[in-house]
C-alpha cells in the first residue's frame, strides 16, 4: 500500500483488510455447572477492481483527406466497484493508456493522436467523481478520479473514444489496444 502526499492510501492489487472482533464482556458470576467461551468473528475487506469491454467494434470511419480529421465512437462501458470499506477521506484513480492504432497499410497512428472522454459517472455509494478526460494515452493515464469516498462504491461511465487523424492517413482498417487499470 502506497500513501499519496494527501494522505490517500493507493493498492497496486486486491486489497482485503481485517478486523477482529471480540465478543466478551465482563464475565459475571457463573452458576456452578456453566462455562463461558469468549467467541470471535472476522470481518473482511473486499477488493477494488475495474472491468472494461473486452472488444469494441468499430469506433467508426471517415474518409482519407488532405487536413487532420477526426473519427470518435464509444468503448463500451467500464466500472470500477470498490468493496475495500476504505475509510472516510479515501480515493481511487482508475487510469487508461493505449497502443498505436496500426495497420497493415500504412503507417501508425500514434497513442498522442488519441484522446479519452469520460463522460457522465453513475454512481452507487457516496464518493465525488472527476472526469480527467485525458487527450493523449501514450502512457498510463489518469481518466476518473474519485475522492473522499465513505465505505463501498461503485461507478461506471462510458467513454468515447477520439482519434486524430493525420492529413494524408492511407485507407485501411486500424487496430489498438485500450488498457483500463485502477489504484
Amino acid at each position: 500500500m502506497l500513501m499519496t502526499p494527501r494522505g490517500f492510501a493507493v493498492a497496486t492489487a486486491a486489497v482485503a483488510t481485517t478486523l477482529a472482533v471480540t465478543l466478551a464482556a465482563a464475565a459475571p458470576a457463573l452458576a456452578v455447572g456453566t462455562s463461558a467461551t469468549a467467541a470471535t468473528i472476522t470481518v473482511q475487506g473486499g477488493t477494488l477492481s475495474i472491468t472494461a469491454p473486452t472488444g469494441a467494434g468499430n469506433l467508426g470511419s471517415r474518409a482519407t483527406g488532405a487536413g487532420l480529421s477526426r473519427v470518435s465512437g464509444m468503448l463500451g462501458q467500464v466500472r470500477v466497484n470498490d468493496a475495500r470499506s476504505a475509510p472516510a477521506g479515501s480515493g481511487w484513480v482508475a487510469s487508461v493508456t493505449s497502443t498505436a492504432f496500426t495497420s497493415s497499410t500504412g503507417p501508425a497512428i500514434p497513442a498522442s493522436a488519441i484522446g479519452y472522454t469520460a463522460g457522465p459517472i453513475t454512481k452507487v455509494g457516496t464518493a465525488t467523481y472527476r472526469a480527467n478526460d485525458p487527450t493523449d494515452l501514450t502512457a498510463m493515464v489518469p481518466a476518473v478520479t474519485a475522492t473522499e469516498i465513505t465505505g463501498d462504491n461503485i461507478a461506471t461511465w462510458t467513454p468515447t473514444i477520439t482519434v486524430t487523424l493525420p492529413g494524408g492517413v492511407p485507407a485501411g482498417v486500424y487496430h489498438a489496444t485500450i488498457t483500463h487499470s485502477v489504484a
